[in-house]
């Protein structure tokens, strides 16, 4: 075969593969066989190849629901939610699922759910067979009675998909939370631990009064507490606390009086101290008042003598009374 032969070949060979690639027959006798003629054409296949859209994940979407009987959803309705960003197989397996189930869902809110991010097709499912959240994920939760006695609770919560409140509504978090904080108020306002411990159902039945779905993507159906045991005694553990608090308040108090006291006891010492110097002080002045008499004459020998002798005196007798306070006395002589 000569070149011209071969350039030949290798033009038809392309025109072929680029005719079967923009022109798919195999998924047009498939949408014929399946739909009927008219529904799927030729150049609907050629203009999705030139938009960069998936055929064949179209025709599977339109031939999947045309036979669940969603006659209303069209090629173009999903050419247009794939150009947006959206999967096509959620929202087609959820539209399904749905109509069977005769859950209210329409290709527009379908499409609109999947386009905000949350996944059509588990929150159909959920609606279906709902699931359980454990409120909360890991642990318990502390409560106390006003009996003072602590209790710590575990939740499963039954809820289904709010198909209306997907689109902005709060997830599964918030949920937990919002079952968290009812059964911790449910035990905080029960008089005795002892009572929820015989009825932990009026937990469940008071949290659900409080309509804590209300703002969320699911409904709750039931509020189940899987677990509740007795913690320790808080109230006494406050009270032992502020006891101890109480004397520390106590001791401080006295110290700061015992304190007091040895000051205002130094205080009187150094005012004692003072009145002595200044009684030494006087005194010292005595000789000097003397000679000064002395000098100007009003003091004489003999009356200087007589001081003496009644200082003398004086000395004597305190001398011989502070040896009676001694005790120190002599026995009478006996005669013979």
């Amino acid at each position: 075969m000569d070149t011209a032969g071969i350039i030949m070949l290798a033009l038809i060979l392309t025109f072929g593969f680029l005719l079967f690639y923009f022109v798919p027959i195999g998924m047009w006798i498939q949408g014929v066989v399946s739909l009927g003629v008219g529904r799927i054409t030729i150049i609907d296949l050629i203009r999705m190849r030139l938009r960069k859209i998936s055929p064949r994940l179209i025709v599977d979407a339109v031939i999947n629901t045309h036979k669940a009987g969603l006659t209303s959803v069209k090629t173009d309705m999903l050419e247009t939610h794939y150009l947006a960003g959206g999967n096509v197989s959620n929202v087609v397996v959820a539209l399904i699922a749905s109509d069977k189930a005769k859950i209210p869902l329409t290709f527009e809110t379908a499409t609109a759910i999947d386009l905000a991010g949350r996944d059509i097709k588990t929150a159909v499912e959920t609606s279906v067979y709902p699931k359980v959240i454990d409120a909360p994920r890991d642990g318990f939760l502390s409560a106390v009675a006003k009996d003072g006695i602590e209790l710590k609770a575990r939740a499963r919560v039954t809820v289904r998909t709010n198909i209306p409140g997907l689109v902005g509504g709060a997830t599964d978090d918030t949920i937990i939370a919002r079952v968290g904080e009812g059964i911790v108020s449910a035990i905080g306002s029960s008089g005795s631990y002892g009572g929820v411990l015989e009825n932990p159902d009026n937990i469940s039945k008071a949290v659900l009064e409080k309509g804590l779905d209300a703002g969320t993507a699911f409904e709750i159906l039931s509020i189940d507490i899987a677990d509740l045991d007795v913690g320790k005694n808080v109230g006494a553990q406050l009270q032992t606390d502020q006891a101890e608090a109480d004397l520390r308040v106590s001791q401080a108090k006295a110290e700061t009086r015992r304190a007091m006291a040895v000051a205002e006891e130094q205080e009187m010492r150094a005012k004692t101290q003072e009145m002595q110097a200044k009684v030494v002080e006087s005194e010292s002045q005595v000789p000097l008042a003397m000679a000064q008499a002395f000098r100007e004459g009003k003091l004489g020998v003999f009356d200087y003598v007589n001081m003496k002798n009644i200082q003398a005196d004086t000395d004597m007798r305190e001398s011989i009374s502070g040896s009676s306070d001694s005790g120190t006395t002599m026995a009478p002589e006996k005669n013979d």
